[in-house]
């Protein structure tokens, strides 16, 4: 029953960290490369045409959020391991820590060329005559989507990687207990 249990979550990790990685792409794939620069009497009065990207940007930024949440919430929320055993294991520690930074990088950077798009359509009037009415960065939606791509798969590692620190302890418990149910006692 637990990994049925088990298997459901990481389905469900897996579906939000998928859907934060399309949302960035689609994202990507809908930001116009430019604004139409429109010269008006002393001032350039940029004019973007109508797009989803600041919308799907949001939603994957959500979703890395909901991913990174449940991730580290399992983790943590593992009764039957103590924390410091599992925090002892290297190999935890190293993919939790990188979890963590990959899926902060993601959602800042992310959240920056968000940022980023909604003032260049905000700030429309410039005064400077050869404005050429850029967007964000190429490639940085995309890029946030990857980082978002693979913190999930990170998740779905250490999800693993505590699966086997559980089995190891148990392991050891019935161990212990068997070495311990051998023994003859002398009466001494």
């Amino acid at each position: 029953m637990a990994s049925s249990a088990h298997t459901k979550f990481v389905l469900y990790l897996t579906l939000t960290g998928l859907l934060s990685f399309v949302f960035g792409i689609v994202a990507e794939h809908k930001k116009p490369p430019f604004g139409t620069p429109i010269q008006e009497t002393g001032v350039v009065v940029c004019s973007f045409p109508k797009d989803l990207s600041i919308g799907f940007a949001f939603l994957s930024i959500l979703l890395a959020i909901k991913t990174s949440v449940l991730g580290a919430s399992s983790v943590l929320s593992a009764k039957d391991i103590p924390r410091k055993a599992l925090f002892g294991y290297r190999l935890f520690f190293i993919f939790y820590h990188l979890a963590i930074g990959v899926a902060c990088s993601g959602v800042g950077m992310m959240l920056w060329t968000t940022v980023t798009e909604i003032l260049h359509h905000l700030r429309k009037v410039h005064h400077n005559l050869e404005y050429t009415c850029p967007t964000a960065k190429t490639g940085m939606f995309g890029g946030a989507a990857f980082l978002h791509l693979d913190a999930m798969l990170l998740w779905v590692v250490i999800s693993m990687i505590v699966s086997n620190v559980r089995e190891d302890l148990h392991r050891t418990d019935e161990d212990e207990s068997e070495s311990q149910g051998n023994r003859v006692d002398d009466g001494y």
